[in-house]
């Protein structure tokens, strides 16, 4: 791994003024919004991003801690956007929003990160074997693949760069061999003969969707998280979007990590942008030695983590952000399904909060800027699923947390996702205090995609939920005394449900993982059970009927749905119901 230095200097700018993380710069020459400069400090090169131009002043938002910077400091400006390194190796690494390998960092400089370091995001020195893909005369285009690379799990595509325009034909074409991805591996001409070279690796700026690929799909095919809430009530397609709102200590980190292990898709991207430092430490510690269901192997094989803890600087929340969106997008390239993992999505509006006041503009609701929709629907927009120019599909499905202050769902980055979103999975400080798993509020959370089950079914099931809510809300004020015995029923209906289906044992091996197969034959059992009427002599009747019931859907739960116990318990379950059936009712 060799150290990165700025690309050579075209021009440079004097410091005009310091404002915490943001700097003001005088420049002769011209410049670009989201190009790189890096202010010198102590002979050190600071990295810095220009977030506005205006005349001859031009604002950068420095990632690193700005102690020392001074009015007539100089600044050297790259002529590139920020941009990451794509290219085979990124998977199991740990990175910054900028692309710096962690453990790297840490091996070079120890516990505390020394301001102005920066490391290639890929490894220099390693070897790779390539296998070349197409010959000599072969019309290729942005994107087509002209070899793979072996890649843990996967077969990694070596692509022509997706910033190139119009068709190239291959001039030269290098054969199977072992080299680093700064090997020239082919040169290809376009229509005016001129010659580029393709490596193993490419840039690309992170603010800058891909798009390199035929066409955009709708989301229509779910993405099972055999989470039982998830998939049966609210369903996440492969492409869509989703949010994950709720107060502090509710679960939602939790809910993430649950996600990322039985997720039905193949390459998972965390980016922790602002978390506090103890939730992603567990997660750096965790992820090496978690099982991967799908493959028996590590989960980190198939995992990448961008990492901005809330004691980094706060500007480099904002790039951890599209660091993650980019890479998640290059390995879409590939006909991969990837979800993005982004916690928490409020600090880093919080960040874009800070940049926003240090730049004195117009505040909005709360002091984010008012140009916060915007940005995140920029941001969730580059989910989707695409089909390639070989015809392949490839899915960028994105999952974002939100902390709002208090568990306030009315708070501007809440209601400015909602916006943009596919589902909503609102987590409840009640259900989680009640200790209830997921704490999904299962009467607040919505979602526009298809259920893995019948969604009349699913109507009925949450129309009982929310009755039986009315009824315990009545029964708060009148007692059990003054409710009507088929009230009390409903009552009793709904609080099944939510025992049995709606909470999930996430440690338990069986229970904690539900497949599509068994989440249709279980909610089908369930729905049977809410939709026929019951007699009972009286309410204690019926409260020891429903928590024999309850014990029995509980073991049936934990029973693997390959077993003999499995149709054997369901049956027990169905007899035991019948025997309370109204006479003369049906299904």
């Amino acid at each position: 791994m060799t150290e990165s230095s700025p690309v050579s200097t075209v021009s440079t700018g004097v410091i005009d003024g310091v404002n915490g993380n943001l700097i003001r710069v005088i420049f002769n020459q011209p410049v670009m919004l989201n190009e790189v400069g890096y202010a010198r400090l102590a002979g050190k090169m600071l990295k810095a991003e220009i977030v506005r131009i205006r005349g001859k002043q031009c604002w950068l938002q420095v990632f690193e801690d700005t102690a020392g910077l001074k009015v007539g400091g100089e600044v050297e400006f790259s002529r590139e956007l920020l941009s990451v390194e794509l290219g085979p190796g990124l998977l199991t690494s740990v990175y910054d929003g900028l692309q710096n390998p962690l453990p790297q960092l840490a091996e070079k400089c120890g516990y505390f990160l020394e301001r102005g370091e920066y490391i290639d995001g890929l490894d220099r020195e390693k070897k790779w074997d390539f296998t070349p893909s197409v010959k000599v005369g072969d019309t290729v285009h942005a994107g087509d693949s002209v070899g793979t690379v072996p890649e843990g799990l996967f077969t990694h595509r070596i692509m022509v760069p997706f910033g190139w325009r119009g068709a190239f034909t291959v001039k030269e074409i290098s054969e199977a061999l072992t080299c680093t991805v700064d090997t020239v591996i082919a040169k290809v001409a376009n229509a005016d003969g001129d010659l580029r070279e393709i490596k193993l690796y490419q840039t690309w700026p992170v603010k800058k969707a891909i798009q390199a690929y035929q066409e955009r799909l709708r989301p229509t095919e779910n993405m099972t998280t055999q989470v039982r809430i998830l998939d049966t009530f609210f369903p996440v397609a492969r492409g869509g979007t989703y949010c994950i709102p709720g107060p502090f200590g509710a679960g939602k980190t939790v809910l993430q990590q649950i996600t990322s292990r039985r997720a039905d898709v193949d390459v998972v991207i965390i980016a922790a942008c602002g978390e506090r430092a103890g939730e992603v430490v567990e997660t750096l510690r965790e992820f090496p030695e978690l099982d991967d269901p799908r493959t028996g192997r590590s989960l980190m094989e198939r995992t990448l983590i961008i990492c901005n803890t809330s004691s980094m600087p706060v500007a480099s929340r904002e790039a951890s952000v599209y660091t993650a969106v980019t890479m998640a997008e290059y390995y879409r390239q590939m006909g991969l399904h990837v979800l993005l993992l982004a916690d928490s999505t409020s600090r880093w509006a919080q960040a874009l909060r800070e940049l926003s006041g240090r730049l004195e503009e117009i505040p909005g609701e709360e002091a984010f800027p008012a140009y916060l929709e915007s940005v995140i629907a920029s941001f969730y927009e580059r989910g989707g699923v695409v089909r390639l120019n070989d015809g392949s599909i490839g899915s960028v499905t994105i999952g974002g947390s939100v902390s709002p202050a208090g568990g306030n769902f009315e708070e501007p980055v809440t209601q400015s996702t909602l916006k943009v979103v596919g589902a909503f999975h609102g987590l409840s400080r009640e259900r989680s205090d009640q200790r209830r798993y997921p704490a999904i509020d299962p009467l607040e959370s919505w979602s526009k995609y298809p259920s893995l089950v019948d969604i009349q079914q699913v109507d009925e099931s949450r129309k009982i939920l929310r009755d039986g809510r009315d009824v315990e809300q009545m029964m708060k004020v009148v007692g059990e005394e003054g409710t009507a015995l088929d009230d009390f029923v409903l009552y009793l209906k709904a609080d099944f449900l939510d025992e049995v289906y709606l909470q999930q044992d996430a440690f338990h091996d069986v229970d904690g993982s539900s497949s599509a197969d068994r989440q249709k034959r279980v909610f089908g059992v369930i729905h049977r059970i809410l939709t026929t009427r019951l007699h009972f002599q009286s309410r204690d009747a019926a409260r020891r009927a429903f928590i024999h019931w309850q014990q029995i859907a509980k073991d049936w739960n934990r029973i693997p749905l390959e077993a003999e116990e499995f149709e054997t318990q369901e049956k027990k379950l169905l007899d035991a119901v019948d025997a309370h059936r109204a006479e003369g009712e049906g299904n």
